[in-house]
């Protein structure tokens, strides 16, 4: 008798369509997660225009066979903006703001007429776009969600709106300010049309929003959470990878000057100071926080965004900002760098002991995964409920003890954080002492977790793995319909 040879059928690769939200805090983690996707062997296709395609480089080089980057020209013109501002960290104003988020309103029919030559057996969308709703229902394919917020942080959200004040979560939280009511109008719809998707993409892992919030989530919406995170350790990464993430030009040479700088201090003893791209101080706030710093004694990587190409400024117009003499007396002890840092790898050195941070999830995530205690000063946006989940829910974390809620991270404030209040919240975790270290044991043991998360076996490989059988089901299904 002759052998019969059986061939076993591969499974079709996914056919996916990503549509990122043109904000840092949005694009990056998102653009992540569509490489896992196509480092998977799933058929990946961002969807993004002209300027943003150009930051998306690196997330192609891995995986270029499996991973498309489709652009669609971004209607600048149309809005008022100049050419080539296509994303949130390119304007400081509340006008062209408005102005881009009004553009990328009208990428709709680009989107449409792409995705309906070509339909994707998903659709994975910002939740800055409610369209996409419409169109997936047009199209007759699934839609899951991303908005870039920890499931706490929506979790305190859907509540807030719910009762005006947080009732019925897992933990009493008491928030250090009210969220400005433009902040929640513009919230609540998007929320709406969220929770008509087939799931929520988290950029977490599920160690971190706890069980008990999931649950809350799912029992009080009944829509599903994925955490596939952290997005900052889902993909293998070379030094250089990490070093560029989210920014296009090289950052080798200042990366290598980091190192140097920071191999020769002792293991968390430097506080690193970043408040994202999208937060801005006024030159009075930045002055309490030089003399905040100085006075803690500590060493320091402090990133000034503001300051970005005035490095050439006049004495007198340092001193609006700096104490006099600050960067001479610093020079050994702290480095000041304007514009913008390689912030995952200085996370990931042992020498850095604390965190002052906005609380922006992308930050937060990735102080996590490195292990690192945070000291949070909440700006804007959803921050004031990320700094409740560090300080109140996991205790990883102190407060400054911000008081002001805005809308955006670059309006003028009217209230100043002072220096004793910065002096005081670094030394809480820097100074050492039972309380320090007992936070920052949890922050490792965190760290610790979050990297088992994304491992084989762990939390998110797990729902990685289901997710990705849940979305052949779907397709499957569709095919036999």
């Amino acid at each position: 008798m002759g052998s019969i040879n059986i061939v076993e059928e591969r499974p079709l690769p996914l056919k996916l369509h990503f549509l990122p939200y043109p904000a840092p805090g949005h694009m990056i983690p998102l653009c992540d997660i569509a490489t896992l996707f196509a480092s998977r062997g799933q058929h990946v296709t961002i969807i993004t225009t002209p300027s943003n395609a150009q930051i998306l480089h690196h997330h192609k080089s891995n995986h270029s066979h499996n991973l498309h980057i489709h652009t669609i020209n971004f209607p600048s013109q149309e809005v008022g903006l100049p050419d080539g501002i296509e994303n949130l960290s390119a304007v400081n104003d509340l006008a062209n703001t408005y102005r881009l988020h009004r553009a990328t309103m009208l990428l709709q029919r680009p989107v449409q007429h792409f995705m309906e030559r070509d339909p994707p057996d998903c659709i994975i969308a910002d939740f800055f776009y409610p369209w996409m709703d419409d169109l997936a229902n047009k199209l007759r394919v699934p839609r899951f969600a991303f908005n870039g917020f920890s499931l706490f942080a929506v979790c305190a959200m859907e509540s807030f709106h719910s009762h005006s004040a947080i009732h019925g979560l897992p933990h009493s939280i008491t928030l250090n300010a009210t969220p400005p009511k433009v902040l929640t109008d513009l919230m609540e719809p998007l929320l709406e049309v969220e929770v008509k998707s087939h799931g929520l993409i988290v950029n977490n892992f599920a160690e971190l929003d706890g069980e008990e919030y999931i649950q809350h989530y799912e029992k009080t919406t009944g829509h599903k959470a994925w955490h596939l995170g952290p997005a900052s350790l889902v993909n293998r990464r070379t030094e250089r990878e990490k070093a560029e993430r989210g920014q296009k030009s090289s950052v080798v040479s200042m990366h290598e000057c980091l190192s140097c700088w920071l191999d020769s201090k002792e293991p968390n003893s430097v506080l690193y100071i970043c408040f994202g791209s999208l937060c801005h101080f006024s030159d009075k706030q930045l002055f309490e926080m030089a003399c905040g710093i100085e006075a803690s004694g500590h060493g320091f990587i402090w990133v000034v965004p503001e300051k970005k190409g005035k490095e050439d400024e006049s004495d007198e117009e340092k001193e609006k900002w700096l104490p006099k003499g600050f960067e001479e007396r610093n020079k050994m002890k702290g480095m000041i760098i304007r514009g913008w840092a390689p912030q995952v790898l200085i996370l990931d050195h042992p020498a850095i002991g604390a965190f002052l941070t906005h609380c922006g999830w992308n930050s937060t995530v990735e102080a996590v995964s490195a292990g690192v205690p945070m000291i949070t000063w909440p700006v804007h946006d959803e921050q004031f409920y990320n700094e409740k989940l560090i300080t109140e829910v996991r205790g990883i974390g102190v407060e400054v003890g911000a008081e002001e809620w805005t809308l955006i991270g670059y309006v003028e404030r009217k209230k100043l954080v002072k220096r004793k209040r910065i002096e005081r919240a670094v030394r809480r975790l820097m100074d050492g002492g039972i309380e320090a270290e007992q936070i920052r044991k949890r922050a490792q043991e965190l760290g610790k977790k979050a990297r088992e998360a994304v491992q084989r076996g762990g939390s998110s490989n797990t729902n990685f793995e289901a997710l990705i059988d849940e979305l052949k089901q779907l397709r499957d299904f569709k095919s036999h319909d």
